[in-house]
């Protein structure tokens, strides 16, 4: 098998040697034409120009051209941020954030990290980082300021429940090793359930620890959760295929203009040959996600359920330049052992965006492949699932008061403030109550959310789900709050009914039949 470098995103790098343009009468037409106007410009214009700053507008404006949002001229001071960033040696704090309308909030405190030693909870909301008010700034931004060379210094000042004035931190960056499974569940019927959140350098090695745990603890089937696992390391996921698939089956290769097909074989006897599978996947199912879903799905080794991945599917290669600056361009496209291209149609505006409109899960006008059991696998961009299902189980009232009062942002705020306050008086088996229910409001109420009484009455449901996934989150962490939230977890829950019905892969296979025709499922 040919192996990828330990990389994010499929890098290759090289030097490019500066010499004359040849190519076509066309082409050499093409590069006379610059010469001349820039040798016009530079001694007829006006004004005086700098011509390097020209040179280097030129160079963007040709690679702009190509209208591929991930190819890109590399700066000197952009080469050394790119470095740090995929040679592993970026540093943070430990945190994991989330943009809840607005406000940067802590979901989650990694163990063994400068947050976790810092004091830092999950809820306590970011407002300032190095001086810098957070104020109407995305999760980006603060992941940006907050990475940084491992033993270098950042400030950051926390919101808290119950303080009258920020919190001021000082972090020393370090190097953190966010686990690619933050937790397991053992559910009834022997099922495994396994959330894989990213692609690290070890998220294989942890799979496999894991799924030998699952399996010692009683587990005969597994889940693989890929949604909103964005991808990352691609080399491993060859290497959590090949957990799945026989020695060598193909698992994915790369076609480009320059080179010839690399294909991608398992190299190593597959850890559960014969477990009955099901992948999970969303909009936000991309990458590294994409080439292990695919693989499985054309090998007639998992049933995956949910909805069509996002659908990039591209490598990009990094050519040094001279003086420090650097060329990365897409240089190839990953397909699936079938043949399936995996980076979707897009436009520059689109690319990065995934389509939660239901429309990439149309069966209209995609190519179809047909694997060895004979199922029907469709092409075009993206894995479109065996089983489309949305995620979305909320019911009308729910969805009324999540409209008038979910959306606003004091209803996150108000919910992780009380959720810190009750923490410490819940069993793992706890129910919202009356009165808690009604702190909730009073204190949206003096914030001056308007609840009106019939819409908060007939949705009461949605606030007890939220404010108890809340409260267990901070008082046990994930794994009780997923527990909660099975029954509400339409994609997972269907997942369960056919996973206790099968008892072998084949038999998954005949049981979702009838619920994989005719399209997507609603």
């Amino acid at each position: 098998m040919r192996r990828l470098s330990p990389i994010v995103i499929g890098l290759v790098l090289a030097t490019v040697l500066t010499g004359s343009y040849l190519g076509s009468r066309s082409e050499r037409d093409g590069a006379r034409l610059f010469d001349q106007v820039l040798t016009l410009v530079q001694d007829r214009y006006v004004d005086s120009v700098e011509i390097n700053a020209l040179f280097e507008k030129a160079a963007r404006g040709l690679v702009a051209e190509l209208n591929d949002p991930y190819s890109e001229l590399l700066s000197p001071k952009q080469v050394t941020a790119f470095n740090t960033t995929t040679g592993g040696r970026y540093g943070g704090v430990g945190m994991l954030i989330e943009d809840q309308q607005g406000t940067i909030v802590i979901s989650r405190v990694y163990p063994n990290t400068p947050a976790e030693r810092a004091g830092i909870h999950p809820g306590d909301r970011i407002v300032e980082v190095d001086g810098q008010s957070t104020r109407g700034w995305k999760t980006a931004q603060v992941s940006e300021k907050m990475q940084g060379e491992p033993g270098s210094e950042i400030k950051a000042k926390f919101a808290r429940v119950g303080m009258s004035a920020p919190i001021e931190v000082t972090f020393t960056r370090a190097v953190i090793r966010i686990p690619a499974i933050p937790y397991t569940l053992v559910l009834d019927g022997g099922v495994g359930y396994i959330p894989f959140q990213t692609f690290n350098e070890t998220s294989a090695r942890e799979l496999a620890s894991q799924l030998s745990a699952l399996r010692d603890a009683g587990a005969t089937r597994f889940i693989l959760d890929l949604r909103g696992n964005g991808g990352g390391y691609l080399d491993q996921s060859l290497e959590v295929a090949n957990l799945f698939l026989p020695r060598g089956a193909a698992i994915a290769a790369v076609r480009s203009r320059a080179e010839p097909e690399s294909r991608y074989l398992a190299e190593s006897a597959p850890l559960l040959p014969d477990a009955p599978l099901i992948v999970l996947t969303d909009g936000f199912s991309a990458s590294a996600s994409e080439i292990v879903a695919g693989a499985l799905q054309d090998h007639d080794r998992a049933l995956v359920l949910g909805t069509t991945t996002f659908g990039k599917g591209l490598v990009q290669s990094v050519y040094r330049l001279d003086g420090g600056w650097a060329l990365k361009v897409t240089t190839g496209k990953w397909t699936t052992p079938l043949g399936r291209t995996i980076q979707r149609p897009t436009t520059g505006d689109d690319a990065e965006t995934p389509d939660t409109s239901g429309t990439a899960d149309a069966i209209a006008g995609r190519p179809t492949f047909t694997t060895a059991a004979g199922r029907t696998v469709y092409g075009g961009g993206a894995i479109r699932p065996d089983i489309v299902l949305r995620a979305d189980t909320i019911t009308t009232p729910e969805r009324v008061l999540f409209e008038k009062v979910g959306s606003r942002q004091e209803f996150y705020i108000v919910s992780a403030d009380l959720a810190l306050e009750l923490k410490d008086q819940v069993r793992p088996d706890f129910t919202v109550s009356e009165a808690w229910r009604s702190e909730f409001r009073r204190r949206l109420i003096a914030k001056g959310v308007e609840v009106d009484d019939a819409v908060w009455r007939n949705g009461v449901a949605y606030v007890d789900r939220f404010l108890g996934n809340q409260i267990a989150r901070v008082a046990f962490g994930d794994s009780t709050a997923k527990r909660r939230l099975l029954a509400d977890d339409n994609q997972l829950a269907r997942a369960l009914e056919l996973m206790r019905r099968a008892n072998s892969q084949s038999a998954l296979f005949t049981l979702a039949a009838p619920l994989a025709r005719g399209g997507a499922n609603d």
